[in-house]
């Protein structure tokens, strides 16, 4: 069956039985990087508002009864809620869905969809893998290269059709269903059961996914794809944001913008001059300091030699030194008698 958080995205809260709960483990990464083991439950209910991972979106977090669910996995036709306390078999209790992770992951994961189709009626190409990444989503298409013309022209036309403010629809087929040949999919998990899940852009793609979706291209907002990547063999990564998180990028890009805008003393449209002129500047410097050290090197290596201490033992310390200014030392004194 497909899960409320399926069959609804929009929903919010709502109140459910727990149907089972048994002691469990969850591995985490610490603050330091390495694995932790933490000790919990897991919860099974009749239905669920929190989405488990699948299809390549990452699983929702919420509360059970204020109590916080830290991982959601599909096991068949249920779905394991990892909590650290437990609640009791037969119980009512109220599910709340961290909408704001929620939201952000039906833009990602409809504008991947949308990007897909467009990808594909425009150029032929095939969408193979896709993440849902924290900060970015990445889709791997099956071309060897992407031009920027190409990237720009997809751009444009998912943006042109969330204007649109085209329909996104959701609908449940049987296995037999003539219909589902015409579907696009990857294949359905090895231990799929029951109807399947088609999500369908008026118009421009259906195709065969467990995820969360937007109900109208238009809560997409807005999509901006940042370029591309090398992929696996013969492949390119397409990198995009969708929504809130083009929002987010923009706030940080003017964030640097203001904050370069500052430093270089000059207008936004003069900050990459700026730098080539710093960069250059600085190589200049650095050449010039080099010889400088080297001249010094020499002198420092002869007063020494010439010192009318010397006795063929030398020690030299020089906080700001390097091993080339050592070398150049022990090179000018020579090892004859020292």
């Amino acid at each position: 069956m497909a899960f409320l958080c399926q069959r609804d995205s929009y929903a919010r809260e709502f109140t459910t039985t727990v149907v089972s709960c048994r002691p469990a483990e969850l591995q985490t990464e610490g603050s330091n990087g390495k694995k932790e083991v933490v000790n919990g439950f897991h919860v099974v209910l009749e239905d669920t508002l929190l989405f488990p991972e699948g299809g390549g979106q990452p699983d929702d977090r919420g509360t059970i009864n204020d109590i916080d669910v830290l991982r959601v996995t599909r096991q068949g036709s249920q779905a394991d809620h990892f909590t650290q306390m437990p609640l009791a078999p037969g119980s009512q209790v109220q599910v709340q869905v961290d909408w704001e992770r929620r939201f952000d992951h039906m833009q990602q994961h409809s504008g991947q969809h949308l990007i897909t189709a467009v990808a594909d009626d425009l150029f032929g190409w095939k969408t193979t893998s896709w993440e849902l990444g924290r900060l970015r989503s990445v889709i791997e298409l099956d071309s060897p290269s992407v031009t920027a013309e190409q990237v720009a022209a997809i751009e444009q036309s998912v943006n042109e059709k969330i204007r649109d403010r085209l329909p996104v629809n959701v609908r449940e087929l049987s296995l037999d269903d003539p219909e589902v040949e015409q579907v696009r999919g990857r294949g359905l998990p090895d231990d799929h059961a029951g109807p399947i899940r088609v999500v369908t852009i008026e118009g421009v793609d259906s195709n065969m996914c467990c995820g969360t979706h937007v109900s109208n291209l238009s809560d997409l907002q807005v999509i901006k794809i940042l370029g591309t990547e090398k992929g696996k063999k013969n492949k390119t990564n397409l990198v995009f944001l969708a929504g809130n998180r083009v929002l987010k990028w923009m706030e940080r890009s003017h964030g640097t913008e203001k904050a370069l805008t500052a430093l270089l003393k000059c207008g936004a449209e003069e900050h990459v001059e700026a730098v080539k002129k710093l960069q250059n500047s600085t190589k200049l410097l650095q050449k010039n300091n080099l010889n400088l050290l080297r001249d010094l090197a020499v002198h420092t290596a002869h007063s020494l030699r010439n010192s009318p201490d010397w006795g063929g033992v030398v020690v030299l310390h020089r906080k700001e030194g390097d091993s080339e200014f050592m070398n150049i030392i022990a090179n000018e004194i020579g090892s004859e008698g020292g």
